[in-house]
């Protein structure tokens, strides 16, 4: 009887559900709101107007670690249980975290010139399609299968470093090659071992590469430096969990 007047309370919503339903509307608008901003970042690469681009980005980002929170708790599947926002949300992902990144990297000439970046940007988008893709690629326990494909902030760094572009290739197909290696990544703000450190340095590390945006190309080097330490945090990090779990399993079977 219970669900049967719960069933009838959504074909049937009064105004406080209808509401719910509007906000619930409102959150998958402002996640496809990511799309538009994947849009501009590739206008402004296109016109090499790459501060811009980063900025896009930047915007795109933190709609993406936002929308996650308020959909939970508005149980936007549940409300509208014919619109997929899993789908959407890969759909934005593609487009913020690999394509206009790797179009970006392509224009700023962070990647060989001619057809030799063309196909290493390829192999970046192909491999990321792979890892988009995987049924696995959120573990149950909250982790990222593989190289999480943070595209975005692959360019932001190499852009920062302003490294050759032989070496940003050999780093981009290192990075596309680790989306196939079955290592386990933090989920920033879902991953439970570490999260209290990984959230506080995760605001440290988004307050410093705010204020760097203003001043690219050239950023301030201790910026750089602080907002960098917490890639390299989330690289050890992982790696250690990783690790400290294959330990406990390989100890479970002996």
């Amino acid at each position: 009887m219970a669900l049967r007047g719960a069933a009838h309370s959504f074909q049937n919503p009064g105004p406080r559900e209808r509401l719910l339903i509007a906000c619930s509307w409102a959150i998958h608008a402002y996640t496809a709101l990511g799309a538009v901003l994947g849009l501009l970042t590739l206008e402004f690469a296109a016109e090499h107007e790459f501060r811009a681009a980063f900025v896009a980005l930047a915007i795109a980002t933190a709609i993406d670690s936002t929308d996650g929170p308020p959909a939970r708790a508005l149980e936007v599947r549940r409300r509208i249980p014919f619109f997929d926002g899993a789908t959407l949300d890969n759909v934005v992902d593609y487009l913020t975290y690999v394509i206009a990144p790797v179009f970006l990297m392509i224009q700023a000439g962070l990647l060989p010139p001619g057809n030799t970046g063309l196909v290493v940007g390829g192999i970046a988008v192909l491999a990321s399609a792979y890892g988009l893709c995987r049924t696995d690629a959120k573990t149950a326990d909250n982790y990222f299968l593989g190289f999480p494909s943070y595209w975005n902030l692959v360019a932001f760094y190499l852009f920062c470093f302003r490294l050759t572009a032989a070496v940003n290739a050999a780093i981009v197909i290192g990075l596309a090659a680790m989306v196939f290696v079955p290592i386990k990544y933090l989920y920033p703000n879902r991953t439970k071992p570490l999260r209290p450190l990984t959230i506080s340095l995760g605001v440290v590390w988004a307050i410093a590469s705010l204020a760097m945006l203003p001043q690219l190309p050239a950023p301030n080097p201790i910026l750089l430096s602080i907002s960098f330490s917490y890639v390299v945090y989330y690289f050890v990090a992982s790696f250690i969990l990783h690790y400290r779990a294959v330990m406990t399993r390989a100890r479970a079977v002996s």
